[in-house]
């Protein structure tokens, strides 16, 4: 399968197991899952017809280990903007998380904290590498310490999606640190 190929079924996968299902006739369950015959199908009859060798390739080979597949099923590990229950256990983070962000989102951010936007959580990376990889993304990347510890002691509650994505409701602003060397 080659990389362009590879992009385009993984675009499509993230488009309609996160964002709109239904444009494609498709049902996600309560956890996000859908079975593979049936997205496939639904793909096909909108133009769209990918193989399974060519998903399995997808989900194996995203570096971001965007989707899951348990048996018939798949779903996107997070980033939902429908409604889904991924039925993540509550996590204990590490002292520092991080957030790749873009210069001109620091004004807004400074005066709200992060906020999940269009989808149900702020995500955010155990490392400083991959925050870079995600804001860079959008432009010249920012990166944000998140004072985690200090989050969960005051109670907010973080999850671990299954390829290593912290989430959480929110990260008011004096959790964060910006410009800080954590």
């Amino acid at each position: 399968m080659d990389d362009r190929r590879t992009v385009q079924v993984s675009k499509y996968l993230s488009k309609h197991l996160r964002h709109q299902p239904e444009r494609i006739g498709l049902t996600l369950d309560a956890g996000g899952w859908a079975e593979i015959e049936e997205l496939r199908a639904a793909a096909a009859t909108h133009g769209f017809p990918f193989t399974r060798a060519e998903l399995d390739h997808v989900v194996a080979t995203n570096d971001k280990r965007r989707f899951a597949v348990e048996g018939t099923r798949i779903r996107a590990s997070q980033g939902h903007s429908v409604e889904v229950d991924l039925g993540l256990p509550p996590a204990t983070p590490p002292p520092y998380l991080y957030h790749g962000t873009v210069a001109p989102a620091l004004d807004a951010i400074r005066a709200e904290g992060l906020r999940p936007m269009n989808r149900h959580a702020v995500h955010l990376s155990a490392d400083r590498d991959t925050a870079t990889r995600v804001g860079a993304r959008r432009g010249r990347p920012v990166i944000l310490a998140v004072d985690a510890g200090a989050m969960h002691r005051a109670g907010h509650v973080f999850h671990v999606s299954a390829n290593g994505v912290w989430l959480t409701e929110g990260v008011p602003v004096e959790y964060l640190r910006f410009g800080s060397a954590h």
